[in-house]
């Protein structure tokens, strides 16, 4: 008997990652496939707070998917070193995402859905009507969950008229309001007190390739960037481990002020000056103020792979 097909978004999961995971394993189980939503790491306090409102369970926790399985389909990412560790042992039979394509290719021909849009679950709202399959009450909660975190409530450079549309529709399945709802659980995000400097670093990191060198950036959200400015000193130490065990070139940690829509990037590595080509700006004592960013995949990725690009 064929094991299940995975469902899976990237690693430190966020919560487009889970929330779509989760609605896709829905439609595809509605349309007769033998799937099974899993995660690859540890649920963070905005996607736990989604969760718990909507009494939806977390996936399990899989480390290594080719212990499992030998077919999987990714959600909310593409590029393989995201991806689960032994990714090259399985065969990605689709692909469901709103970022960047890169480092992904197959031996066989896929299905893959790549629109740009704010949000994964934006694509699964289309994927739901596509297929003729209503949006249940705790689903469709999810999927508006998804949208407000990676959106920021709408005001991400990301978010596009069609992710406000399908979170007003999802909103309405849900029985919530978006606004209020919406930011009740970014706050919730947003609190930062209990979280240990590891857990900081690793909460929302993602590695990528820029022309040949390796980049890890990390973003957290705040009310007030000061929380996690005031533990600099032991987040370099933390940044620093982490560029030797990796063989970084670079590690940009971006603490987003949710209220104003700024942020702050700290940088560390050999290669610590493409920030500063990237932005315009000079770094002081390792940081610097990133005017109206909010956004990695639009506002970061980008501007640092044409930083890299150039230098």
């Amino acid at each position: 008997m064929l094991a299940k097909t995975l469902i899976f978004g990237h690693k430190n999961p966020d919560t487009d990652t889970i929330c779509s995971a989760i609605a896709y394993a829905h439609l595809k189980t509605k349309l007769g496939a033998d799937v099974e939503p899993i995660r690859l790491g540890e649920v963070n306090g905005e996607t736990q707070y989604a969760l718990d409102y909507f009494k939806v369970s977390a996936p399990r926790l899989v480390e290594l998917v080719a212990e499992e399985t030998d077919s999987v389909i990714l959600v909310d990412h593409n590029e393989r070193q995201q991806s689960a560790t032994d990714i090259d042992k399985v065969t990605v039979t689709e692909v469901i995402d709103h970022h960047r394509i890169a480092n992904f290719e197959t031996s066989q021909p896929l299905y893959f859905r790549a629109e740009p849009v704010g949000c994964t679950a934006t694509i699964l709202n289309k994927l739901y009507k596509e297929n003729g399959v209503a949006i249940p009450k705790e689903i469709a909660g999810l999927m508006l969950s998804a949208i407000i975190s990676d959106s920021l409530l709408f005001k991400s450079p990301t978010c596009t008229d069609q992710d406000v549309t399908a979170a007003r529709e999802l909103a309405e399945i849900a029985g919530v309001d978006a606004d209020r709802y919406g930011f009740d659980m970014l706050k919730a995000g947003a609190d930062l007190s209990a979280h240990t400097i590891e857990q900081l670093v690793s909460l929302d990191a993602k590695e990528f390739q820029m022309n040949g060198r390796k980049v890890e950036i990390a973003q957290v959200n705040a009310v007030d960037v000061n929380d996690v400015l005031s533990r600099q000193a032991e987040l370099e130490t933390a940044l620093s481990q982490t560029i030797e065990a990796k063989n970084l070139d670079l590690f940009l940690f971006v603490v987003t002020d949710i209220v104003n829509s700024d942020s702050v990037g700290i940088a560390l590595g050999s290669q610590a000056q493409a920030v500063e080509k990237a932005y315009n700006v000079k770094l002081d004592d390792n940081k610097a103020v990133l005017k109206g960013v909010v956004s990695r995949k639009s506002q970061i990725v980008p501007v640092l792979t044409d930083a890299f690009n150039s230098l």
